[in-house]
């Protein structure tokens, strides 16, 4: 799996804004990302949302995301727009969900689908929201400290063993 590009934002645009209109926050990217375990990403928005919470770090695959761009003819469109910390190229995510992996020497457990909503039409384009249904992106929790750096370009994908559960906890 390689991490082609993390973002963080100081606060919500779509998450707690039903009925009301979509936040102007910006997505910022970086470069590297601080992953504090239990609590979140330092600085962005769900760090210390709240006790156990299952969506400390988000993940969305690179491939979807230029699946989607071909399907709704948006090119340029930059991977910013799902609002999701780190961008991914080869692995599906899906196979995660409710296992532990590792990625840069940092800790998680998938728990569970990005699931995608209405606001994913406003935030891409009219039909991302149908588009993204069971393909947007991981939601985890951060088990031990580190950091997350992007990775250049020209680093070639490679296989991700099978995940599976280091432990016998249950997925929440």
């Amino acid at each position: 799996m390689i991490v082609r590009h993390l973002f963080i934002s100081p606060g919500h645009n779509y998450f707690g804004h039903r009925e009301q209109p979509a936040g102007t926050l910006p997505t910022r990217a970086v470069t590297e990302i601080e992953c504090v375990a239990g609590r979140g990403i330092r600085s962005d928005r769900f760090f210390d949302f709240k006790v156990n919470y299952r969506g400390q770090i988000t993940f969305f695959a690179l491939e979807v995301h230029d699946a989607l761009c071909r399907a709704l003819n948006l090119p340029g469109r930059s991977p910013d727009s799902y609002r999701r910390n780190v961008i991914t190229e080869g692995v599906d995510l899906n196979q995660l969900v409710g296992a532990e992996f590792e990625l840069q020497g940092v800790r998680f457990r998938g728990t569970g689908e990005c699931s995608p909503c209405h606001w994913m039409d406003h935030a891409c384009a009219p039909g991302a929201a149908r588009f993204l249904h069971g393909r947007g992106g991981l939601r985890a929790v951060i088990l031990t400290d580190g950091w997350l750096r992007r990775q250049p370009n020209d680093a070639r994908p490679h296989p991700v063993p099978p995940a599976r559960s280091c432990s016998p906890q249950k997925s929440d």
